[in-house]
């Protein structure tokens, strides 16, 4: 315990005079009387509306408060004693803590941006860039100013926490800050709650009352609910055709023209970056008009035909050239010309028949690469009755050449007739 004495004269100081919240003050008690001996070591004692600070004397003139509050305004003064119990007081001095006010306050969000999806967690975080003492945080929710909740701390920032979001969270908000020196608002933040697209559905528009070939038809994607933008891709057994997109929500539609190749499943898909939802497939058929399938079916024969008989066509207009060829060539080269005909030899039969043919048939290979063409030769010769006397008749050849293909192991059971 202090004991109070006013035989000596001492002076407290504070460094620094006006200290502000949150700072340090130094306390220091002076000794003023000459009488103070040199070699003597006092006690000092300092004291704050009548209450002792720490643990009362000590040794040092001095005393440091690491950190001040307003509540730490009041009346100072210091004690000094000697070991002959010879004690002073000190005048008392006013100190008041200085305040900071509260200063740019702002309002932030998380997840950053005000982009939050329903159902999740949304944090108000309220700043403020300075103020001392104990704050009070508000939170205001729309243009009405509807508070939502009201927090007092020894903080520079608060939080509001909202767990789950709805739609209705959707909407502007800001927050103030106040330590007794009037409040300080934020500006208005915006907060959007994103919902998830919903399933779309898919409706094909046809001009009539079935698809048919050369018709434009119209696909219309659209989704009941979810936040725009909102992007959709139209598919045809699962091939993209193209895409469009809702800036402001609703649905899309894409034109397509019909081609026999279009029947099938269609289907479209909605994505606003919440996850992409599909349509059920609608199927779609193509009716082909009877004058189309007629072409196409006239189209696909002769398509059918050039693939297989393609070859054989070729081949025989290779034959036709070779018998052209054959029929030009010189006598002088045996390997190219057709063989020279049989020797004719008259019959003569006795009979009163009337005269007939008889044919000879001669056969001569050309071969040319790994193809063998024959050519055939018919001779026609009258049968000259017994009873008229013998005579030679002149024969008259009717040379036919027949060219068969032959390929290998097969051979083409056609022949061409051309009289020489």
């Amino acid at each position: 315990m202090c004991l109070l004495s006013f035989s000596l004269a001492l002076l407290l100081t504070a460094r620094p005079s006006r200290p502000k919240e949150g700072s340090s003050m130094t306390l220091t008690c002076e000794v003023q009387a000459a009488s103070w001996k040199p070699d003597a070591q006092p006690q000092f004692c300092f004291f704050r509306d009548s209450q002792a600070l720490w643990q009362g004397w000590s040794s040092s003139p001095e005393l440091q408060l690491p950190t001040v509050w307003r509540e730490d305004s009041g009346s100072y003064w210091c004690e000094a004693k000697t070991s002959e119990l010879r004690v002073a007081r000190s005048p008392r001095i006013q100190i008041q803590v200085q305040g900071v006010p509260v200063w740019n306050v702002s309002l932030e969000t998380q997840p950053p941006g005000g982009q939050v999806q329903k159902g999740e967690k949304l944090v108000l975080v309220c700043l403020a860039t300075q103020g001392t003492g104990d704050i009070t945080f508000s939170w205001y929710k729309g243009a009405l100013g509807l508070n939502l909740e009201t927090k007092t701390q020894r903080s520079l920032a608060a939080k509001l926490e909202i767990p789950a979001v709805t739609d209705s969270d959707t909407e502007k908000y800001y927050c103030a800050a106040d330590n007794g020196y009037g409040p300080s608002i934020s500006e208005l933040v915006s907060v959007t709650v994103r919902i998830p697209a919903s399933r779309p559905v898919l409706t094909v528009r046809v001009p009539g009352t079935r698809a048919v070939v050369g018709d434009v038809v119209e696909l219309r994607c659209e989704a009941q609910s979810g936040s725009p933008p909102i992007q959709y891709r139209f598919y045809h057994e699962d091939v993209t055709l193209g895409s469009s997109s809702a800036p402001s929500g609703g649905g899309a539609s894409f034109n397509l023209s019909l081609t026999p190749e279009r029947s099938g499943n269609y289907s479209c898909e909605a994505d606003n970056g919440l996850g992409p939802q599909r349509s059920e497939a609608v199927p779609l058929s193509v009716t082909v008009p009877t004058e189309d399938r007629k072409k196409l079916l006239v189209s696909g024969i002769l398509e059918g035909l050039l693939g297989t008989l393609g070859p054989t066509i070729i081949a025989l207009l290779v034959c036709c050239w070779l018998k052209k060829r054959i029929g030009r060539r010189p006598a002088r080269d045996p390997c190219r010309s057709p063989p020279s005909p049989m020797a004719q030899v008259s019959n003569y039969i006795n009979s009163a028949a009337p005269l007939q043919e008889q044919s000879v048939y001669e056969n001569v290979n050309v071969v040319s690469g790994e193809e063998v063409y024959s050519l055939v030769y018919r001779t026609q010769q009258e049968l000259q009755a017994a009873v008229e006397p013998q005579r030679t008749h002149t024969t008259d050849q009717d040379a036919s050449a027949i060219y068969f293909r032959l390929k290998k192991a097969s051979v083409a059971d056609v022949d061409y007739e051309d009289a020489m």
